[in-house]
């Protein structure tokens, strides 16, 4: 059973917002020849490494909501300001998932499978401005 992390999704205003961030950074490391990784870095190092690589995803509440997921392909060290981190490396792919309401937390949580949103099939995501989308989902509308 494959077990995932939550995240806060800090500043972040939508999916497309999240996404958008995420290009940047990397073409940003690109211009650096840094490889082309979507990656996330944390300070601390999940214990459960080995369970979150087999299979598991990031969640990312994005405005109280869990809204989507990535992979998580590694999980490395890193040195960040003289100081030991911890590098998520993550899929490209963003994968919505059904809404969900989430409170806010520090930091990231791990997630059991069980406890996950279900993905979305790609008919099956609502066309509606991703505001709507959020009020009608927390009035458990959608």
């Amino acid at each position: 059973m494959a077990l995932h992390l939550i995240k806060l999704c800090v500043g972040g205003k939508s999916i497309d917002d999240l996404s958008n961030r995420q290009k940047k950074r990397r073409a940003e490391r690109t211009k650096r020849s840094e490889p082309n990784e979507t990656l996330h870095i944390t300070r601390q190092m999940p214990r459960r490494a080995t369970e979150l690589l087999d299979g598991g995803s990031l969640y990312w509440v994005i405005k109280g909501q869990i809204t989507v997921r990535q992979k998580l392909l590694e999980i490395r060290p890193v040195v960040r300001k003289g100081g030991p981190c911890c590098a998520l490396i993550l899929s490209h792919t963003l994968v919505p998932v059904a809404r969900r309401h989430h409170r806010p937390f520090q930091g990231w949580r791990y997630l059991k499978e069980d406890d996950a949103p279900r993905d979305l099939c790609p008919g099956e995501a609502v066309k509606l401005p991703e505001k709507l989308q959020a009020e009608l989902s927390s009035l458990g509308l959608i």
